[in-house]
């Protein structure tokens, strides 16, 4: 039986950032994921989506030892842009800039590509020597104990761990073990998600445009082919992303335009499209015997406000200021209680704003939209507040 302090479950950003910090931090891991990571943004199944790390995410990532690998392929979010382009003709009526100057000498964020950051991650935990990262292996089941936690893995590998994390994804085997059950709301939205390129430049800005089925949002990515680059969420209802999956591309690249709101004129794609999902999902706990949940194991939010990765690394920087306090309890009780008192009531505020934002965004009635682009214009004008929110949204709590 291999025996470790930590053992992850769940091989994707979330989980080898874990691997990664708690590695560094010198405890023992074990991580394990039934799915090899695809590395290679040419490679079949390689994850075209994008990630955009906000203030405190580069904080953590950076004594995780993993920031110095991935700032050279960054691309800075300075200035987070509202579209509201309500209404059958999809022109801008309300354009408000929020930028990260008003409260801060850095970006908001970094955006960077899911392989990418796989990549760079599997190489960092490839430097540590108390990391071990099962690829191809998945979770099967797990036994509890006062003292530890038995894990056993499809290969049939057992493993004796302090403390098992589970970053496993919406559908979670280890909260599933753990007997912890999750409230779910759905939205009727998917997402198809893709990159494109443009004639405007995007001068580091991400542009969210509201109209209905939900926000379009383009985010910064370096140049392609020595043109200005953005990767794209574009949520809309069901029937209608499989609609836009399914056309030809030059059809796609001027509904895509069209819906931008011409933001940065003609957009042209330059990477497959992928559909998801849009769901909001939070765990009823974040921990049990020897087990926390982090992540979508705990947490899913729509694609909004860069928040759903930047809640999950919240989750860790709390888990790894615990176990780096008292070693010696690492997993215990006390120290789980602790970890879900600290972050479940926040999660939860969280969700339920990010599912705020996203049913004003699906608003169809006139009306409604009507009050959402005066909202936007509201909320601008109020400096104190604006700063405020744009506070809460880097991480603080108020």
């Amino acid at each position: 039986m291999m025996q470790t302090d930590i053992f992850i479950s769940g091989g994707g950003v979330a989980g080898l950032t874990a691997a990664a910090a708690f590695g560094t931090a010198g405890f023992s891991v074990v991580i394990a994921d039934p799915m090899p990571p695809v590395t290679d943004e040419t490679a079949d199944g390689a994850d075209l989506r994008t990630t955009a790390f906000l203030q405190p995410a580069r904080d953590f990532l950076e004594i995780s030892g993993l920031w110095a690998r991935l700032a050279p392929f960054a691309a800075p979010l300075q200035i987070m842009r509202i579209v509201d382009a309500g209404g059958v003709d999809p022109t801008a009526r309300v354009t408000r800039d929020f930028d990260a100057a008003d409260i801060s000498d850095l970006p908001f964020g970094w955006n960077l590509p899911n392989w990418l950051l796989r990549r760079e991650m599997v190489a960092r935990l490839a430097e540590l020597p108390n990391v071990t990262f099962l690829s191809g292996v998945g979770f099967e089941k797990l036994l509890t104990r006062t003292s530890q936690a038995r894990v056993t893995l499809t290969d049939g590998t057992r493993i004796a761990a302090k403390l098992v994390i589970g970053a496993d994804g919406r559908n979670s085997p280890v909260r599933t073990s753990a007997s912890i059950s999750a409230k779910t709301t759905r939205y009727g939205q998917k997402a198809v998600t893709f990159a494109v390129t443009h004639e405007a430049p995007h001068d580091n800005i991400s542009t969210e445009v509201h109209r209905t089925g939900g926000p379009f949002t383009l985010v910064p990515l370096p140049d392609h082919d020595g043109k200005p680059c953005s990767s794209v969420v574009w949520m809309e209802d069901g029937p209608e992303t499989a609609r836009l999956a399914a056309l030809p591309d030059a059809e796609f690249n001027h509904e895509a335009t069209q819906r931008s709101a011409n933001t940065y004129g003609p957009l042209t794609l330059v990477s497959p499209r992928m559909v998801w999902p849009i769901i909001s999902q939070v765990a009823d706990r974040m921990s049990s015997e020897r087990v926390a949940l982090v992540a979508e194991a705990a947490h899913v939010v729509p694609p909004i406000g860069a928040q759903g990765l930047n809640m999950s690394l919240g989750d860790l920087a709390c888990l790894l200021d615990l176990a780096a306090a008292t070693p010696d309890t690492l997993g215990s009780a006390e120290m789980l209680k602790t970890y879900h008192n600290r972050r479940h009531a926040e999660v939860k505020l969280r969700v339920k704003g990010v599912d705020l934002l996203n049913r004003a965004s699906q608003a169809e009635n006139p009306l409604l939209r009507d009050l959402r682009a005066k909202g936007v214009d509201a909320l601008y004008g109020l400096a104190p507040l604006r700063k405020t929110l744009m506070k809460i949204g880097l991480g603080a709590k108020g």
